[in-house]
């Protein structure tokens, strides 16, 4: 399994609230995580980082050669409640963080298995001849074409794009959803909304099948052309590869 991983603040952002994390297991299996932080630039960047050490120390320490991915999706749901306990529990305690979260998008991956878990618009895709979106976005504009408001093809220019509906640290509980795919010949991406709203579909399927670039590399070619867009927002991708 080879994996890349970059964050970066973009250009227009002073900070950066995007966290990631990725590990191997010794039986080659796979974990990654990606949060998205908001509540202002000190808030964000603490809530996102809370969000990936508390899901990141909570998975790796239960999860084994043994574990079943219906076990893992188990404790992936648990690391992802006890993260968003703690965030609520700092930002309710602490002036300065009220109003902070973050999302959260984490994947566990096992030979051909794959179990993904999201809360708010970080997105997971699988990278093939094209560009297949894995998640669906918990935002006011899904919401709306869901129920026929707005067409898909209007939401990049709709003017309140960025209001999520679920996020880690808003409540004592959270919805999670649970996705489970075939992880065969595509690659995996995980990205925060910093780069799918400012690279498209075509660009980033030729990034990451352009046979020139090391795999380790994509990430920041990833993030070199969002910021060549404008790099609006923080921006932060994790490519895995079997």
């Amino acid at each position: 399994m080879r994996y890349s991983m970059k964050t970066d603040k973009g250009i227009v952002r002073e900070s950066n609230q995007d966290n990631c994390y990725v590990t191997l297991f010794d039986d080659n299996s796979c974990f990654g995580v990606v949060c998205d932080g908001m509540g202002g630039p000190n808030a964000g960047d603490i809530a996102s980082g809370i969000a990936v050490k508390e899901i990141t120390d909570r998975f790796v320490e239960g999860f084994n050669a043994d574990t079943s991915m219906q076990d893992a999706s188990v404790l992936l749901s648990k690391a992802i409640k006890k993260a968003n306990l703690k965030i609520l529990g700092l930002a309710t305690a602490t002036p300065e963080y009220e109003g902070m979260g973050t999302t959260v998008v984490a994947f566990v991956c096992r030979g051909n298995e794959l179990l993904i878990a999201n809360v708010g618009d970080s997105r997971a895709y699988f990278v093939g001849e094209g560009l297949k979106q894995l998640t669906k976005d918990h935002s006011l504009v899904q919401e709306m074409i869901d129920k026929g408001e707005l067409k898909a093809e209007d939401a990049a220019a709709y003017p309140y794009k960025n209001i999520i509906t679920r996020a880690l640290g808003v409540d004592n509980h959270v919805d999670i959803d649970f996705y489970s795919y075939s992880f065969d010949g595509n690659c995996l991406l995980l990205c925060s909304d910093g780069l799918y709203n400012f690279v498209n579909a075509e660009k980033i399927t030729g990034l990451v099948n352009d046979t020139d670039i090391d795999f380790e590399d994509i990430a920041a070619e990833l993030i070199t052309a969002a910021n060549n867009n404008g790099g609006g927002d923080n921006i932060t991708a994790v490519l895995v590869k079997r």
